[in-house]
């Protein structure tokens, strides 16, 4: 896909198919994450990549919005400093991230979605991370079960005009 059909086509899938993900897309997806932008090139971010069906189902319980990490191929957990760093700012980086391994996943025909951890330590106890990173964000990987990914002709989003305020409000 070029940059523009991937941002069109990119969509929350909580349905995949039962079909692994080649360990090189997936180094590909990381590496989206990796040289994602992060401000003063600060980097506050670490990846656990999660292929192992058990882990996946256990994932898929720590919040009851993250039921989709169940039937993944792969899950990304994004962990991140304390929401007291020095910086106060980790959560942008680690959305930048997020959002590049998105992209990248549907460059490649990947389905994903992103889910928030609420239960810090429950996700520690699972991932292992240690305790001075507070801050975890599930991103799911598979292809759809559904539908394969294809540019949204509509897309349920305020128009442009609404949400646009050129020079002022």
């Amino acid at each position: 896909m070029q940059t523009w059909e991937a941002i069109e086509s990119r969509r929350n899938v909580r349905s995949f198919a039962d079909r692994p993900i080649p360990a090189a897309d997936l180094d590909r997806i990381l590496e989206a994450g990796r040289r994602s932008p992060s401000s003063q090139n600060w980097q506050p971010w670490d990846f656990i990549l999660v292929t192992e069906r058990g882990k996946l189902l256990e994932l898929a319980k720590i919040w009851s919005g993250s039921g989709h990490v169940a039937g993944s191929a792969a899950t990304i957990a994004v962990i991140g400093p304390a929401a007291d760093n020095e910086f106060h700012r980790a959560q942008f980086d680690l959305g930048q991230a997020t959002m590049a391994m998105t992209l990248a996943a549907a460059d490649l025909g990947i389905g994903s979605c992103h889910a928030g951890v609420p239960d810090i330590q429950l996700a520690r106890d699972l991932l292992g991370f240690p305790a001075d990173r507070d801050w975890v964000l599930l991103v799911s990987l598979g292809y759809p079960a559904d539908r394969p990914l294809a540019p949204v002709k509509n897309p349920k989003r305020r128009p442009l005009s609404e949400i646009v305020h050129r020079g002022r409000w």
